[in-house]
């Protein structure tokens, strides 16, 4: 009995050191955690001084291939509300996510849009594309979304989180109009987007631009020498003139396709680097989403004119 009374200070301490649905203090910030640098910037926007967020994959880091450190998994754990994108962009991160998910909120973003607002890729009923913040439109829903399920779960700051992210929608709208009109100032026939891989569709879509990659949706898939060749057919035929690499995917994987269109007769240049499955680093200009579709924007009109 007394060996137990000596132990049962620090199992204690053990037990309550386990738990992951603690809430915050009174008057304390909460804290969210989110996965990537778009979806820790929404929360920013919506949560303002009332939270820190932290996001776990700094600038040029691929989503698609991210597998979480025992870190990450500490602070998924002790995160008062964890963001994440969805529609499994973050695929190796899923399985962690629904356990803590079973604890505390856990939201994906992604959630806010109904499947007929979503393109499918084509491997299988419920594969969808999950690059929706290239559509302002699009990523303002998923924005309004996070809010309301925020304020569901924090109901004594729904009020500054709804007010914080119609603020933001605003800001949104304007951008999409800057988009729009730099997109609509390229020639048509030029308005060609190349890139790494398919993460561009809903851009695409939604300003304009015929899109195409050498991967596909998602950068786990390998390409081989028939997607090089047939990538260097269509640049050589439809006399494209610039190529764009991705922050996120080494610049190596479309230096086959310039190879390809120089032995075709045809030479076709970098027009420039995107940000496209995470921001740029911080004091770049492309280090909040704002900043970043702002940013491959102006890149893709200069590079395509």
């Amino acid at each position: 009995m007394n060996k137990l009374l000596h132990w049962l200070p620090c199992l204690l301490l053990l037990l309550a050191g386990c738990r992951t649905d603690t809430a915050p203090e009174h008057g304390a910030k909460l804290r969210i955690t989110a996965t990537t640098g778009m979806a820790a910037d929404a929360a920013r926007q919506i949560a303002g001084s009332l939270a820190e967020v932290e996001a776990l994959m700094g600038p040029g880091t691929d989503p698609h291939l991210y597998k979480a450190t025992p870190g990450d998994l500490s602070r998924l754990r002790s995160a008062d509300a964890v963001v994440y994108n969805g529609l499994h962009l973050e695929g190796k991160l899923i399985e962690a996510l629904e356990q803590i998910g079973r604890s505390k909120p856990v939201i994906a973003m992604g959630a806010g849009l109904a499947p007929g607002q979503l393109r499918r890729t084509g491997d299988g009923a419920d594969a969808y594309d999950p690059h929706i913040w290239f559509d302002v439109q699009r990523w303002k829903q998923a924005v309004l979304y996070l809010s309301e399920e925020l304020a569901a779960r924090f109901p004594e700051h729904a009020a500054a989180f709804r007010s914080n992210a119609s603020a933001y929608a605003a800001q949104l709208d304007s951008l999409d109009a800057e988009v729009r009109a730099a997109m609509a100032a390229i020639p048509q026939e030029r308005r060609v987007l190349i890139t790494a891989h398919d993460a561009f569709g809903y851009f695409g879509e939604a300003y304009g631009v015929e899109v195409r990659g050498l991967q596909g949706i998602s950068t786990v898939a390998e390409f081989g020498l028939r997607d090089v060749s047939e990538l260097a057919s269509f640049i050589v035929e439809r006399n494209i003139g610039a190529v764009f690499v991705e922050s996120s995917i080494p610049p190596r994987n479309l230096e086959a396709v310039i190879a390809g269109c120089r032995e075709r007769g045809h030479e076709v240049r970098i027009g420039g680097t995107l940000y496209s499955d995470a921001m740029g680093p911080a004091g770049s200009g492309a280090d909040t989403y704002i900043g970043m579709v702002r940013s491959n924007a102006a890149r893709i009109a200069e590079g395509l004119r």
